[in-house]
């Protein structure tokens, strides 16, 4: 491997142990570490920081290792943005990988493939490691290009992150001008969708960091190279420290089980997403139908939605 690792850490030792294993078999030449802070009041949280920041620094094969350890707990939003800023004052390029996004081998070399390949392109902001829609949509060639940047193990450079504001503080002026027209392809359940979600992370409703990471490549007009097979595994549904996958893992997750992609890699003809693709994500990955769309307003009723929750309570609880 010729890229640097970026890896994100925090409280799981055993989701930490299983990702650096992998990282390990791969050797990568430079090895970044980010770890948030643990959070006051919750029993046993120093000592299994601790513990994951001695697992993802074991490294026993050639390579150069810093660490970014924060004394203090800054969340998902600022803990994970932060780490990436360091990353990329440090290096042009690599690739980043969260404590629960588990690669397989053939991810770090299309990784290195085509950070390179892009490098100096523009139109390509992100390499995504994740497809989850790769039983539904394969291509003929090693990957293809979507408006998606899914994060779970995914590669950029420098120049793209620089686009990347965590305040989102252009949003509403970009929003109430119509700059989702740009990339629904005239969908409107896809602009409203989208219009909430990032109204919301805009808000500060939600303490994440990867919304913030979609709206700056939409905004820049970037696009993300999405394997053909998909090359990671995430490892945190379910997790009694899981922060947002805290449910089971989806069918669509479960369906999408990695597989190793040919090596040399067959390039697409040119820079187009896949608007298939794109269809297909909307439709089985963010639940963007009108049916969705009509339920999710009935919830933001307050009574009713209120209704409903006590009543899914009772029955999960019955």
């Amino acid at each position: 491997m010729q890229s640097a690792v970026l890896f994100l850490v925090f409280n799981r030792p055993d989701t930490t142990r299983q990702v650096f294993e992998a990282i390990r078999a791969a050797k990568p030449p430079r090895l970044y570490v980010a770890a948030d802070g643990p959070r006051q009041n919750r029993e046993g949280e120093f000592e299994r920081c601790e513990e994951v920041r001695r697992i993802a620094t074991t490294v026993d094969w050639p390579c150069e290792v810093k660490t970014l350890f924060r004394n203090k707990n800054l969340g998902c939003k600022l803990g994970v943005s932060g780490g990436i800023n360091w990353f990329f004052e440090n290096e042009e390029e690599g690739v980043i990988l969260e404590d629960d996004v588990l690669p397989i081998q053939s991810f770090f070399e299309y990784c290195d493939e085509l950070l390179e390949r892009y490098r100096n392109d523009p139109k390509v902001g992100v390499i995504s490691g994740c497809n989850l829609v790769s039983k539904r949509f394969t291509p003929s060639e090693s990957y293809f290009f979507s408006r998606y940047n899914h994060v779970w193990g995914w590669a950029s450079w420098r120049r793209a992150w620089q686009h990347y504001d965590v305040t989102m503080h252009n949003w509403p002026e970009w929003r109430d001008k119509g700059g989702l027209k740009s990339i629904s392809d005239g969908n409107k359940l896809f602009e409203s969708y989208w219009i909430s979600v990032f109204d919301n992370a805009y808000r500060g409703g939600i303490d994440t960091w990867d919304y913030q990471w979609t709206y700056s490549c939409w905004y820049q007009g970037m696009v993300t190279a999405l394997p053909a097979h998909n090359q990671t595994f995430n490892l945190g549904f379910g997790h009694p420290e899981a922060v947002h996958t805290t449910g089971d893992a989806p069918d669509c997750i479960l369906k999408s089980i990695p597989e190793s992609l040919t090596i040399p890699l067959r390039h697409p003809f040119d820079i187009e997403r896949s608007l298939v693709a794109d269809d297909t994500i909307d439709r089985l990955i963010f639940r963007i139908t009108r049916i969705t769309l009509i339920r999710q307003r009935i919830l933001r009723i307050p009574m009713i939605g209120n209704l409903l929750k006590e009543s899914k309570r009772l029955v999960k609880n019955a």
